[in-house]
């Protein structure tokens, strides 16, 4: 394991995500590299190679680490209208917090994790609004691709064009998802 000419101790894959996260969020990923990361971080560049094998590596687990951060909805039994609520703005605060790595995620599909927490309480809350299983991969794609869509417009500034405030409007494209599920519930 590498050890960190700055204090001596071994160096961590979390910690090597948690400044690439800083990195990313202050300049973009863009101007990530793996020599920037080993300065911010006192390290010899081949050091991190020891915890991550290249920039993707670096990427994947710096979006692990903004994703283990969200505030998930526990299964509590609260209406699943409410999680559903909860867990697109906790989605949202996500890309909010982190933009320009949440953008080139998205950007970069190989990236995104579709297997995680995230997505196993979205599929739970999915079931509970009475998504048929031949119907959840489908439903589950589309009502992401439909946040996603609104999230990358606000990122880009088109909601600013649009009366009202961003929070309003995200507020009301939730609860038309809402309406929708309910609807074909019925």
């Amino acid at each position: 394991m590498a050890v960190s000419a700055r204090r001596g101790s071994p160096l961590t894959p979390e910690e090597i995500y948690m400044a690439a996260l800083r990195l990313i969020d202050a300049a973009g990923v863009e101007a990530l590299s793996m020599r920037k990361l080993a300065a911010d971080l006192d390290v010899n560049p081949m050091s991190l190679y020891h915890h991550v094998p290249n920039k993707t590596g670096l990427l994947r687990g710096a979006s692990a680490l903004a994703g283990s951060r969200l505030r998930l909805p526990p299964d509590d039994g609260t209406p699943w209208q409410d999680q559903l609520r909860a867990l697109a703005h906790a989605y949202r605060c996500l890309a909010r917090a982190h933009p320009s790595l949440w953008s080139y995620v998205n950007a970069h599909p190989e990236l995104l994790d579709r297997e995680g927490e995230m997505w196993t309480v979205y599929t739970r809350i999915l079931v509970a609004a009475g998504v048929p299983s031949d119907r959840l991969v489908h439903t589950r794609k589309v009502l992401f691709t439909f946040v996603l869509g609104f999230l990358t417009a606000e990122a880009g500034g088109v909601l600013e064009a649009i009366e009202g405030d961003a929070d309003a409007a995200f507020d009301v494209a939730v609860e038309l998802i809402i309406a929708g599920l309910e609807a074909r519930r019925a």
